[in-house]
């Protein structure tokens, strides 16, 4: 436990007061309407909305999970969620502009939008409990972890005292303020926590045992440094780089990073001004997200393998960290007690701000699925404005208690992080492609849905799982997730074709109001020229999804070029790091090219 002065606390308090200000100021114009509530009226700028995606994912657990990674898998080992750029950049050429377009108050609407009858009607119920309850839950619950570990390591706090003192003020801000006090506040917090996790860095790399960024960098192992693992050995650079590159970016659904496009990214997207603003925020967030703020996290977990080079230095420097909760994504918060006062009052202040924007979003999102899609459409369908406000809040409340009751059962993030990610997978490809293939159907997402899920618990939860992918299994341990992608993809594939298609009416509504474009859509356009139905003249434009992709591609290629260049000079690698430079600005200038030409098509 770490002694705060009157400084710190000085720190802290105001970013408390802050942040419950603004939800009070604002409050009045968040209750007007649902709309307001949960999407502040449509009108948000893309770099106020950038900001608040960039704060989002900016939670406590994010850099727990960073530094268990770099201590357990290397630098190299952060590719299991830097290949998600590829997901984020297809949203920002491609994806943006077509949930602006849809004008839906939340992702699951569009179930109802894309697809006939029942199977529509079913989807955005169920998976508004699904993703808005199970799986939100299980991400706050993971950032809720995080907090109470920082809290036992750095403030000697029991788990129950950091969920009240650090998750009242959260619920209280986010069921007063709506999504305007989040976005709002975030904004704030953004600064807080990159100044804070900048500073700790710097301070904690240069603290005597470390020695400096020269003597980290020598007393490190290369393969602990690498950017990329080696390829001598199929067992590290399969998991760590080819299924996440090859697999996971476009096959997995996870929060921010959802193929397609979701979550709390399409709620920003949603409230953006208009279209521009909706690609302007996205593409500000991944290149905040994958190509700067990484490295002080890094840094800081280099430096903990100095100092706590393995559990048992960490148990014996902390013996009172109850044993369910040890484990290497403890070494921050461990390493953050060394901090002096002031710089020590800004990062604690900078994780309670990550902590309140995350859990903040989450809750707002959540609740936003309640309330649109479960409790309006199932339950209340003449429920007034006022009443959807009160809801909204009950179930805000009734979401963070929930996921902090989970928290208190977990261990570590990087655990709820696989199960996440192997949960989702193979659903990915529905989510991208149903935009641009009409044959598509409700049965085919419902399929891939259950199929994964059910193929997940086999394969994580029974011993089947390690007679078929382990040491000793029949295949190695990595071929699990691509098996279940597989395994996934065929079922909802075949789904598809055996059920019937969606109603020719549904499908032109469609086409009219997102103008996807496209070979997937050549058949229904036909059948509509034949009944005289006229298409959006958008849609007769040039399609602008392969030069969308041409972006991307680029995009991706100018960021993780920034990344390896940002991380060359932090190495003392100068020439490495020019030249990585150099390759990101070019890429960049022919990512604005296309980006000019790609703005001029619909």
């Amino acid at each position: 436990m770490i002694e705060l002065s009157t400084l710190d606390y000085s720190i802290i308090a105001s970013f408390f007061s802050i942040t419950l200000i603004i939800g009070f100021l604002v409050s009045k114009k968040s209750s007007s309407s649902s709309s307001e509530y949960f999407l502040s009226g449509r009108n948000m700028p893309w770099w106020l909305l950038g900001i608040s995606m960039v704060a989002t994912t900016f939670s406590t657990d994010t850099p727990n999970l960073v530094t268990d990674i770099v201590r357990t898998k290397g630098v190299a080992g952060n590719w299991v969620w830097w290949a998600f750029l590829l997901t984020g950049l297809l949203t920002v050429f491609v994806y943006a502009k077509l949930w602006r377009r849809s004008n839906v108050a939340t992702d699951m609407e569009f179930y109802e939008l894309r697809y006939s009858g029942w199977g529509g009607k079913f989807l955005r119920g169920f998976r508004a409990i699904y993703l808005g309850v199970i799986f939100n839950v299980m991400a706050m619950s993971g950032v809720t972890l995080a907090a109470i570990k920082i809290g036992e390591i750095m403030l000697g706090l029991s788990p129950m005292e950091t969920i009240l003192y650090a998750g009242s003020i959260t619920v209280v801000f986010s069921t007063v303020g709506g999504f305007r006090g989040v976005v709002y506040t975030d904004f704030i917090l953004f600064f807080a926590a990159m100044a804070g996790s900048i500073g700790a860095a710097y301070y904690l790399v240069n603290l005597p045992e470390v020695g400096g960024m020269a003597n980290l960098i020598a007393k490190t192992p290369p393969e602990i440094l690498s950017m990329t693992p080696s390829l001598d050995d199929p067992n590290i650079y399969v998991p760590l780089l080819i299924v996440p590159l090859a697999v996971q970016w476009w096959s997995s659904w996870y929060p921010g990073a959802e193929p397609g496009g979701g979550g709390y990214i399409a709620q920003r997207m949603l409230a953006a001004k208009n279209e521009n603003h909706a690609i302007g925020a996205t593409f500000f967030f991944n290149v905040m997200h994958y190509a700067l703020r990484p490295w002080p996290w890094i840094i800081v977990a280099l430096a903990s393998l100095i100092v706590f080079p393995d559990l048992a230095s960490i148990q014996e420097a902390f013996p009172n960290v109850s044993e369910d909760k040890l484990g290497h994504d403890l070494a921050y918060p461990a390493m953050m007690t060394m901090l002096p006062s002031g710089l020590l009052g800004l990062v604690v202040a900078s994780l309670v701000a990550a902590y309140m924007s995350t859990i903040s979003t989450h809750l707002n999102w959540g609740s936003s699925y309640i309330v649109n899609d479960f409790y309006k459409q199932q339950v209340n369908k003449n429920a007034t404005e006022k009443q959807l406000v009160n809801v909204g809040r009950i179930s805000t409340v009734t979401l963070f208690c929930l996921s902090a009751v989970f928290a208190l059962l977990l261990t570590n993030a990087l655990q709820l992080f696989d199960v996440i990610l192997m949960f989702g997978a193979g659903t990915g490809l529905i989510f991208i492609l149903r935009w641009f293939w009409w044959r598509i159907n409700a049965w085919s997402e419902i399929s891939a849905m259950f199929v994964s899920g059910f193929i997940s618990i086999l394969l994580n939860f029974t011993s089947l799982g390690e007679i078929l992918f382990s040491d000793l299994g029949f295949y190695p341990s990595y071929y699990k997730f691509p098996a279940v992608v597989l395994f996934t993809t065929l079922i909802w594939i075949i789904v598809t074709f055996l059920t019937k298609p969606d109603s020719f009416e549904d499908l032109i509504n469609f086409c009219k109001k997102t103008n996807p474009g496209g070979p997937g859509w050549k058949k229904i356009k036909e059948e509509a020229l034949k009944n005289n139905i006229s298409f959006n003249d958008k849609t007769d434009n040039k399609w602008s999804v392969p030069l969308g992709i041409i972006c991307m591609l680029l995009g991706s290629f100018a960021i993780y070029s920034f990344l390896f260049s940002t991380g060359h000079f932090i190495y003392g690698d100068l020439n490495s790091g020019i030249s990585f430079l150099i390759i990101g600005i070019s890429f960049a200038l022919f990512l604005k090219y296309n980006w000019d030409k790609l703005k001029k098509l619909k």
